[in-house]
Formats: structure tokens, C-alpha cells, sequence
């Protein structure tokens, strides 16, 4: 159950980063890089910098 929840998380990140014309490879990189320096991964106006349509995600990931 985990390995298929985990594997669903993130082909729905790869899948949303080509949608929103990322790299997706970009996109989990910049996602797996910048998100653990966050202070807490419950805020959702810190973690929303990190959508794929934001112009910071635009810029990194393309």
C-alpha cells in the first residue's frame, strides 16, 4: 500500500509539472532540493511557492 501511494504522489507531481511545461526532472529536483530548508511544510503560503505555475517554479524548471 505505501510503495503504490508513493509512486502515485509522485507521477501526479510529474504529470502537473508537464502540464504546466516543466521539466519534470527539473521540477523534482527543485521540489526535493528546496522544500527540506523549509521551516515547516505546513504553511500553506510557503509551500505554495513551489507549485508548478508559480513564476519561481516557472523560472527553475523549465
Amino acid at each position: 500500500f505505501n510503495g503504490a501511494q508513493s509512486s502515485a504522489i509522485i507521477l501526479s507531481l510529474i504529470e502537473t509539472a508537464k502540464r504546466n511545461g516543466l521539466d519534470p526532472e527539473k521540477h523534482l529536483v527543485y521540489l526535493l532540493s528546496n522544500l527540506p530548508n523549509e521551516s515547516t511544510l505546513t504553511d500553506k503560503e510557503a509551500l505554495s511557492a513551489y507549485l508548478p505555475w508559480e513564476k519561481a517554479a516557472q523560472a527553475n524548471c523549465r
